[in-house]
């Protein structure tokens, strides 16, 4: 691919991240995957955390600005069906991993861009988890391969991810009394839905187009030396901060960011509980979402994992706040880690020896 990939996806991500924060969206929260699914988990009533209930019209715009690169591209294939229990659950621990740092790994570069150090200490632990996942990946892990769709099923199925952005589209443009909407709180700030819609719809279509993954530009960098994913992340850091700079909105240091906390050992654990599954599941959040897109109902049933692990976070107190990460939360994360680890061991094919005359 063009390396002018590389700077489109680059400025377009870090300046439109920024943009949208300049225009109402909560600090350092321009675009992320988790805290949007959580939030629109929140509008659905899958959980009570007043403060965190919105449709982000920004994920809406990722799924069906996706879509349609698709099916210009003629990318759009229905697949899926491989081992879709072990998705949801992976897809319901990387969401907790990600609410207990408080931000995907797309959302910790922002995070950095915006002088958040928090973002060093999460980065450690999510390329370190990506490591554990590699690992696995060497040792024959593997959940199945997606089989391709065809009939009423490939018509219903694989565009069951777009149909679901578009009604919400809907729902939120016209103010449907069918989502919660909060008052106050992080919930409450948001750009205008128009520039959010625009913002998302653009840079899906192009994180389609480069398939956009930070899991994968570690892991391609840790197995090829393929740099390209990781170039695209260097440009979006670099035009994010030079934006914060310019904006006025870059602040050095730990304490007091904008929808952080400063418990480093849980941010580490966080993001390599992202990390790994990540790894395992074959992309990021936001990844996830772009192949979800594509028509991949695999990727589509950990999008669903992710949205269920939002709601259970926040009603059952396990995901962390500017105050920290409660009890619950560090006992689950530790829980997680453990039987991803164990998925890691079960789900491996057997490799054969190599045979030497």
């Amino acid at each position: 691919m063009s390396s002018i990939w590389i700077w489109v996806a680059g400025l377009s991500f870090g300046l439109g991240a920024v943009l949208l924060v300049k225009a109402g969206n909560p600090g350092n929260y321009g675009f992320c995957a988790a805290c949007h699914l959580r939030d629109i988990a929140g509008a659905l009533g899958l959980h009570n955390a007043a403060m965190l209930q919105y449709a982000r019209p920004e994920i809406f715009g990722w799924v069906i600005g996706a879509f349609a690169m698709s099916k210009v591209s003629g990318e759009f294939r229905p697949r899926g069906g491989s081992s879709p229990y072990m998705r949801f659950l992976l897809g319901m621990f990387m969401m907790l991993g990600a609410l207990v740092f408080l931000g995907c790994p797309l959302r910790s570069l922002l995070r950095l861009a915006g002088g958040d150090l928090n973002g060093l200490t999460g980065l450690a632990g999510f390329m370190t988890g990506i490591g554990t996942g590699i690992f696995f990946l060497m040792n024959g892990f593997s959940l199945g391969r997606a089989k391709k769709m065809t009939g009423p099923a490939a018509a219903i199925a694989g565009h069951m991810p777009v149909v679901f952005a578009l009604l919400l589209t809907v729902a939120v443009v016209t103010g449907s009394s069918l989502l919660l909407y909060s008052s106050k709180g992080p919930g409450s700030q948001h750009a205008p839905v128009w520039l959010s819609l625009i913002a998302g719809l653009v840079t899906g279509g192009i994180a389609m187009k480069t398939r956009m993954c930070l899991s994968g530009g570690f892991r391609d960098y840790s197995l090829v030396k393929d740099t390209f994913l990781l170039k695209i992340y260097g440009v979006l850091f670099a035009s994010a901060m030079a934006a914060n700079i310019a904006f006025g909105t870059f602040k050095l240091g730990f304490a007091d960011q904008p929808l952080a906390h400063t418990m480093h050992l849980w941010n580490f654990l966080g993001l390599y509980l992202v990390g790994m599954c990540a790894t395992l599941l074959g992309g990021c959040p936001l990844r996830q979402l772009i192949m979800a897109a594509e028509g991949n109902t695999d990727a589509w049933t950990t999008v669903l994992g992710m949205i269920m692990g939002a709601g259970m976070a926040h009603t059952l107190n396990m995901a962390a706040s500017g105050a920290g990460v409660p009890f619950d939360g560090k006992v689950a994360v530790g829980f997680s880690i453990i039987i991803t680890y164990a998925v890691g061991m079960r789900f491996r094919e057997k490799i054969p020896a190599t045979v030497t005359k």
